[in-house]
């Protein structure tokens, strides 16, 4: 299934407002939300931070699939067994890491995005990794590089935040956003790792 995203263009396997309820509620995401200090601030930090992103969004996966390529050990999870990268999974896989950076700054955290939080997750697991792009790669994403990855993932954001007129200030508070942004999806996206009960 594909869908139309920012900009008109077909995401293949984007299927926000389609997919299957979260078994996680929308108060143990408020619970989350206040663990990680998001609040309505926050909130709006990031709709600057999405319109100053909009049309930066392919030089910061440029920046971050060169990271990625310079990391066997991540690029593995984008091949075949012993086998080279899946061009054709690494493209599908970047538009909708470029939606993603969109959605993080601009849907609501209501259910349809808790909802599309848990696919995600499940697209990282044995459950539905390498469904979506009908792919032989890797069968889990190992919890331990979702975790790590929220350092490049943020780290690597303020040059382009920073291009925007906004002040340092400004620029301080979008980023402080976008990292409690993106550490309440690495909370959310590690629900099908952990065993019953432990999560």
């Amino acid at each position: 299934m594909s869908v139309h995203a920012s900009g008109g263009s077909s995401i293949p396997g984007y299927e926000y407002g389609t997919v299957s309820q979260s078994p996680v509620t929308l108060a143990e995401l408020d619970d989350l939300k206040a663990s990680v200090m998001f609040g309505d601030e926050d909130a709006a930090s990031l709709r600057r931070a999405g319109e100053i992103l909009d049309d930066q969004v392919e030089d910061v996966l440029d920046v971050w699939y060169g990271f990625i390529a310079g990391q066997p050990h991540l690029v593995a999870h984008f091949s075949r067994p012993d086998g080279p990268p899946i061009e054709d999974y690494l493209a599908a896989v970047r538009l909708r890491f470029g939606q993603w950076i969109r959605d993080t700054c601009t849907k609501p955290y209501d259910q349809e995005w808790l909802d599309y939080q848990n696919e995600i997750a499940l697209r990282h697991t044995p459950e539905h990794k390498n469904d979506t792009d009908h792919v032989g790669s890797t069968q889990v994403v190992p919890l331990r590089y979702l975790i790590a990855l929220i350092g490049p993932v943020v780290t690597t954001m303020r040059p382009f935040l920073s291009r925007g007129s906004d002040s340092a200030q400004d620029v301080d508070a979008m980023m402080q956003a976008w990292l409690k942004a993106v550490v309440l999806q690495i909370a959310l996206w590690s629900r099908p790792y952990a065993l019953p009960g432990e999560w």
